[in-house]
């Protein structure tokens, strides 16, 4: 086989059960070979051809011979004092992205990665001091999930029971992908995670949450927001020049009104930069426009910025006056820190 004709095969997992069955009739097999093939890609989360014990070795010669199966791999595996896991999964094509386990007494959350790198350049964040270099495949989103499954099982005993799409990337600058992959987590018949156990962040692409909405989506959205008017907002996250706060507000209402979902407002707390009491009021203005909760997060510094986290005190404080505000609010303590696995600290370092 020429490198010319390896190059144009077709992964096994770009294909739906109609196009294997197709490929399954015209070699002559019987056409419920294909469902087995598709179990064994999305139920039994095979890796290779050759777990496909049920098929015979020259089927499974003829598969291999037809199309690639670019499975990702744990290249790093890291745990931290607190039990966080970090995986630095290695891709076909040698790019690196990472995923976190995050393990509690009520639950095991999986955070993954939605492109390799991230195009946004938000400053306060160590994955946007890198280049993109592309988008993940639905299956690289998918296979994140299983091996981090996987590890949850081997080192605690307990399946994934969350995942959390803020991870490296933006998950709305791919969306195809990361809707087909979140396709294969939640599809009864594959990997049976609900989707409302599954929460997407976005740093604000307001089209494409309108869009989310009129798709129907039925996981969470969360809104990287870490400040609330466009001045601060932008200083820190250029994407705010082209969706403003104004736009954010009538994209999540319409969100909230099509789906009934609860907004998550994510806010990272940094030091002299978003932490005064006037930043509190202005979270609280801004909140009160939509349905939503607040998660304040622990802000984790980075290499490239000279940011540095609030104390807890004070983060308590801002906690507080926003509840006076009547107002949800929850405080997310940093978990990972120790092996550069806490929010915003992604940056394949290793």
């Amino acid at each position: 086989m020429t490198e010319t004709t390896a190059i144009k095969k077709k992964d096994i997992r770009d294909l739906t059960l109609e196009q294997i069955t197709e490929a399954m009739v015209s070699w002559g097999e019987k056409p419920f070979r294909a469902k087995q093939v598709f179990e064994w890609l999305w139920k039994k989360r095979a890796r290779s051809f050759d777990e496909m014990t049920n098929l015979s070795q020259s089927l499974r010669q003829k598969l291999s011979d037809a199309f690639t199966f670019n499975t990702i791999k744990p290249d790093v595996v890291q745990k931290s004092n607190d039990g966080t896991v970090k995986i630095g999964f290695r891709l076909h094509d040698g790019n690196l992205v990472e995923g976190v386990l995050i393990p509690t007494a009520k639950r095991m959350t999986a955070c993954v990665s939605s492109q390799v790198g991230c195009s946004l350049s938000c400053t306060f964040c160590a994955t946007g001091y890198l280049k993109r270099q592309r988008n993940l495949k639905h299956y690289e989103v998918f296979d994140q999930v299983a091996i981090i499954d996987e590890i949850a099982q081997k080192q605690f005993d307990i399946p994934l029971s969350n995942i959390v799409f803020m991870g490296m990337g933006e998950p709305l600058l791919n969306y195809k992908e990361v809707l087909d992959g979140i396709n294969h987590i939640t599809h009864p018949d594959q990997m049976g995670m609900s989707p409302s156990r599954i929460t997407l962040s976005t740093a604000g692409i307001t089209k494409m949450i309108k869009k989310m909405a009129d798709d129907g989506v039925r996981f969470n959205l969360a809104l990287s927001l870490h400040a609330a008017t466009n001045e601060k907002r932008s200083k820190i996250m250029p994407i705010n020049d082209s969706n403003s706060l104004e736009d954010l507000v009538e994209a999540l209402n319409y969100f909230y009104d099509e789906t009934g979902s609860r907004i998550t407002l994510e806010y990272c707390v940094i030091n002299e930069v978003n932490d005064h009491p006037e930043d509190a009021e202005e979270l609280a203005r801004f909140a009160r426009q939509i349905t939503c909760k607040i998660n304040l997060i622990e802000y984790n510094p980075i290499e490239n910025a000279n940011y540095l986290g609030s104390s807890g005190n004070r983060i308590d404080a801002f906690a507080k006056q926003l509840e006076k505000r009547r107002l949800i609010v929850n405080v997310r303590r940093s978990r990972g820190k120790d092996i550069d696995a806490a929010c915003g600290q992604l940056a394949n370092k290793n």
